[in-house]
């Protein structure tokens, strides 16, 4: 017996879901394991006995890949940008403040305005490492300082 990958994902991925989620106790974590359990059952191509062999398997997979990403060293050891902040030294108070409120941005302006100031890549550059156009990167460029404008000057004015 075997499904293509869209049957198996409409009839399993919410209980493949579950599964993980009640591993990971985090969505995103949950949400690549459901990712990485469709893709090793879309490669592999073997046939299953039946319709509960399917089922047992992609639990089985999604079970074991949950407790795999819960080990990991990056998940034992990772911290939120906000305790890094804490221990980051910046030479004057606002520069601690303007890296907050970068680090607030949606993240696709983040990274491009990280990679433009801190990392000081040109647009060029930026389009190449992030693989967008140069029109989207500028784009990006421009909406995240407007954001951090507002942002800032939100804040700004809540000191006065």
């Amino acid at each position: 017996m075997r499904l293509t990958a869209d049957e198996a994902f409409r009839a399993y991925g919410d209980r493949i879901f579950r599964a993980a989620l009640s591993v990971c106790r985090n969505q995103a974590d949950a949400d690549d394991v459901v990712q990485d359990v469709m893709i090793r059952y879309h490669s592999l191509g073997q046939q299953y006995e039946s319709e509960e062999h399917l089922k047992a398997w992609l639990l089985r997979v999604a079970v074991n890949r949950a407790k795999d990403i819960t080990a990991s060293f990056w998940r034992r050891n990772k911290t939120s940008w906000e305790d890094c902040m804490e221990e980051a030294a910046f030479e004057e108070p606002a520069d601690g403040r303007l890296f907050a409120a970068v680090m607030g941005l949606p993240e696709r302006y983040r990274i491009v305005i990280h990679l433009f100031y801190y990392e000081e890549y040109s647009v060029r550059e930026i389009a190449d490492i992030l693989r967008r156009s140069e029109g989207t990167v500028k784009s990006q460029l421009n909406r995240g300082r407007a954001l951090l404008k507002t942002k800032l000057k939100e804040e700004w004015d809540d000191d006065e």
